[in-house]
């Protein structure tokens, strides 16, 4: 039985740890090739490792163009050319607007933001020269509505959101697709970062979803691997939403209790 991706190769950002690193697993495991990239070495290399023969890890501060050249190039030489681009990695970060630095805003627009416009930029001219590609954006629901206290965050996975559509425009005559995810509360590592480490009772969270709970990385990594195949083909600047139902309703139909 031929696996969904067989054939593929693919970079991920953002691929030691949390929904990256899940995508990353699910490629691999739907038979692509994966360059996983990111800013973690240690971690980043332990998980190509444990990927097997077909993962290879490589450094990658994707706010950083020589990074993202340097990316490209050691894929290229393990694989052949990328023709799937998962954009993963992101950083999270809340203050209100008037307690917002703008070193901090700063930080999330290149990671999030330019670091997004980078990866796609750098994958073009090889996606074109091999027939086509796909490419995934990493936005989130706070890309699709505001959240308090994220007002960083927001403005950048709005600015996905919209550069995935001019994306997919520009590049839809030579066979790249370009698509958004959008997911809602995920268990990750980034959320820990973001509190210090503490472990945090999702519970009022969870009872405000449809589905009474948060997702899981993998289940953000199965519409990855729909969106890097052939089963999407016809797919492109859309917006793909995983949240448990939270962007379902308005402020005076959330669930309660």
């Amino acid at each position: 039985m031929t696996k969904r991706l067989e054939g593929k190769t693919a970079i991920i950002t953002g691929a030691a740890s949390g929904m990256g690193a899940a995508t990353a697993r699910r490629y691999i495991e739907e038979g692509a090739r994966v360059l996983v990239a990111d800013i973690g070495d240690e971690a980043g290399a332990k998980h190509a490792a444990e990927l097997g023969e077909n993962a290879r890890f490589c450094h990658l501060d994707v706010s950083e163009q020589d990074d993202w050249q340097a990316a490209v190039a050691a894929c290229t030489e393990a694989f052949g050319a990328p023709n799937v681009l998962v954009n993963a990695a992101g950083v999270l970060h809340f203050a209100m607007i008037e307690h917002s630095t703008l070193e901090d805003y700063r930080r999330l627009v290149d990671i999030n933001q330019i670091g997004t416009l980078l990866g796609m930029r750098s994958v073009i001219a090889p996606m074109r020269a091999s027939g086509g590609g796909s490419i995934v954006n990493f936005s989130s629901i706070e890309g699709l509505g505001a959240l308090q206290g994220a007002v960083a965050y927001a403005s950048t996975k709005f600015a996905i959101r919209g550069m995935t559509k001019v994306a997919a425009l520009e590049l839809g005559v030579d066979g790249i697709r370009v698509n958004s995810v959008h997911p809602g509360m995920v268990e990750t590592p980034m959320i820990g970062a973001v509190t210090g480490g503490a472990k945090l009772d999702f519970t009022p969270v969870a009872n405000r979803l449809a589905l009474r709970r948060i997702g899981k990385p993998e289940e953000i990594a199965n519409l990855v691997v729909f969106l890097g195949s052939e089963e999407s083909s016809y797919s492109t600047g859309a917006e793909f939403v995983a949240d448990g139902g939270a962007t379902a309703t308005h402020v005076f139909g959330a669930n309660v209790g």
